[in-house]
């Protein structure tokens, strides 16, 4: 073989690869391990697992989302996304439907109920309490702003695609859109909390 791969110049040695794959590797654990923390004592006053939560943030963004995108973009298995979908349907946070052009797909939407304990949990988040932000405020005091991982998400980009990397941006684009600081607390901009019970009362009909 000689240094090729199936007819591809090798620029990069196996041990070179293998160092690199165990460092991000051993990063992510100690990472995750920090933000898994702290995400749950965020929620845990709503009786919310990391999952539900998540399946919450992402049902919002695609203002309905099939089961099989919550699992895409949630990252996780698909008997996950409908178990714990199932769950926060019983909690009165979800609601299960069928689109008339798309009767094999089940489809889920925030509540009421659902959305509002969402807004509230924006509203609960405090800097203060997470380790991950505390730990680039350096950076931020360094560079006059938060680091933008640039790297991590092209190597996210390449493993998980494009359309993963778009619903990426346009959660945190409606974020910064959807809702505004007062006195410390992120809350809904008014405009937009009308807007969207409108767009709720719409599909009630």
């Amino acid at each position: 073989m000689g240094g090729t791969m199936k007819g591809t110049e090798q620029h990069y040695s196996v041990k070179e690869a293998m160092l690199f794959s165990q460092r991000i590797a051993q990063l992510s654990k100690a990472l995750w391990k920090s933000i898994e923390k702290d995400w749950q004592q965020w929620i845990k006053p709503f009786d919310l697992n990391i999952n539900e939560h998540h399946i919450l943030w992402i049902a919002y963004h695609f203002k309905g989302a099939s089961i099989s995108e919550i699992a895409k973009f949630g990252v996780m298995h698909v008997s996950t996304a409908f178990n714990f979908s199932k769950k926060l349907e019983e909690k009165g946070l979800l609601s299960f439907s069928k689109k008339q052009d798309d009767k094999r797909n089940t489809y889920v939407e925030l509540t009421e109920k659902g959305e509002e304990v969402l807004m509230r949990l924006m509203e609960t988040y405090d800097p203060s309490r997470n380790a991950v932000f505390n730990g680039a405020l350096p950076l931020r005091e360094l560079y006059g702003k938060f680091p933008e991982i640039l790297e991590m998400m092209c190597i996210v980009r390449h493993i998980y695609g494009d359309d993963f990397m778009e619903i990426f941006e346009r959660t945190f684009e409606n974020i910064k859109e959807d809702f505004e600081e007062q006195d410390g607390r992120l809350v809904k901009r008014k405009a937009k909390a009308e807007e969207r019970e409108k767009e709720l009362a719409g599909q009630a009909n």
